[in-house]
């Protein structure tokens, strides 16, 4: 039987090589789907709540699309929690820098969902959010002005990442370390399996 299509709905570049590292054969198709609107509509969405809509409406928007017919296709989003406070992406060096003088020496949630949509049948998609504690070392502001400078924070859910310069100033993550990165594979298992796709039979 042959392996289904499978499309990562994200332009995330860690997501993808995640995947790669994993074996996962996959394309990549980004969605359209306006993060800010579909965060208004749902009214106050607790932070991980957040993760998983705007994971499903990217998965479902990529879905839709003529070129994902017949296809697996998984949306995923991020969103850190700190203080009991959503932040997604800081996009500038200043709220970046802020946010990291908040952070350094303390922990917090890193929320990222997924969803699941079957296109090779009537089946309704299917999600899960995995969440991870993360802990950061108390880095200097001279620290803190060299990372914001190299640009990795700037794009990046909660201004940090774990597999680039900021693994340096991370002391301790409590869960699955692929959450943080922004892509559980272990999860992804449990939602192939529950469509019958034995996750091995997308290794390539």
């Amino acid at each position: 039987m042959t392996a289904p299509t499978f499309i990562l709905a994200s332009a995330s570049p860690a997501r993808t090589k995640l995947l790669t590292d994993a074996g996962i054969g996959h394309r990549v198709i980004v969605s359209d789907v306006d993060e800010d609107a579909v965060t208004a509509a749902a009214g106050a969405p607790s932070p991980a709540r957040m993760a998983m809509l705007l994971a499903q409406a990217k998965a479902e928007a990529v879905a839709a699309t003529p070129s994902a017919a017949g296809a697996l296709v998984l949306g995923c989003d991020s969103v850190f929690e700190f203080d009991g406070v959503a932040y997604g992406k800081p996009w500038e060096p200043d709220v970046a820098r802020e946010r990291w003088r908040l952070m350094r020496g303390r922990t917090g949630l890193l929320h990222t969902g997924h969803w699941l949509v079957d296109g090779r049948g009537a089946a309704a998609g299917a999600g899960e959010v995995t969440s991870a504690e993360v802990t950061f070392a108390d880095v200097s502001d001279a620290e803190i002005d060299a990372y914001v400078a190299s640009g990795e924070p700037l794009q990046v859910a909660g201004a940090f990442t774990i597999d680039g310069r900021a693994g340096a100033f991370i002391t301790s993550v409590a869960g699955d370390p692929h959450t943080v990165i922004g892509l559980s594979v272990s999860t992804l298992r449990r939602l192939l399996a529950a469509r019958e796709v034995p996750i091995t039979d997308l290794w390539v």
